[in-house]
């Protein structure tokens, strides 16, 4: 199960509903406590995902360590200036996480390599790898990448498996047409893919 936007199970920006704009909200306390409590009576810690992404306050990461929830690490958001101490990197990963090479929310990673990524991100991927590397072979070695992590878990979308550029893309948030149109062909899923994805399995240590 997973908790998309988890930061609002722990506080949220309450506006009034005579307030014409955001910015005369504040934040509220929520429960969380008794959500989780809740939640965890029926499922382990360990089979919920907890979404923290983007600017996370202590307290949510105080409640994700106190119910013991896995957190994401997402490849795509590791090759900016910060790289050696981004939490996102490989080398910065933790055991008890969930590394994502990207998610319904993202550019596929060939996508986003050839119409997202910035010239100086571009050279710090490279300089990760240890070589330039071709955008056909790239959404490749950023799934092994992800499956040489430490985190206990790993996840990657069909498309990223397949090499699709943009137009395999799932979701484009605050666009209102042509989400969620992308559907898999039985005739995708070749031989040598599954060939690929087994050696890739087996070598990391993730058929266990």
């Amino acid at each position: 199960v997973r908790i998309d936007h988890f930061r609002g199970f722990v506080a949220y920006w309450e506006i009034p509903a005579t307030k014409k704009s955001a910015v005369h909200g504040k934040w509220v306390k929520a429960p969380v406590d008794e959500f989780l409590q809740t939640i965890l009576k029926e499922i382990p810690a360990d089979a919920v995902i907890a979404e923290d992404l983007g600017f996370i306050t202590q307290d949510v990461k105080d409640v994700m360590q106190r119910f013991n929830l896995p957190g994401m690490k997402i490849l795509l958001f590791a090759f900016g200036s910060d790289l050696p101490t981004n939490p996102y990197v490989l080398h910065n990963h933790i055991p008890h996480c969930i590394v994502y090479t990207g998610t319904h929310d993202n550019n596929t990673i060939r996508g986003w390599f050839e119409h997202e990524l910035l010239p100086e991100d571009r050279q710090r991927l490279f300089r990760y790898f240890g070589r330039e590397i071709p955008p056909h072979e790239l959404p490749l070695a950023l799934i092994r990448l992800a499956m040489m992590s430490v985190a206990n878990w790993v996840v990657f979308p069909i498309q990223d498996l397949l090499g699709l550029g943009q137009e395999g893309r799932m979701n484009k948030p605050a666009v209102t047409e042509g989400n969620w149109q992308w559907r898999l062909q039985e005739n995708q899923i070749t031989l040598e893919l599954k060939q690929k994805l087994r050696e890739m399995t087996e070598i990391y240590g993730r058929a266990l």
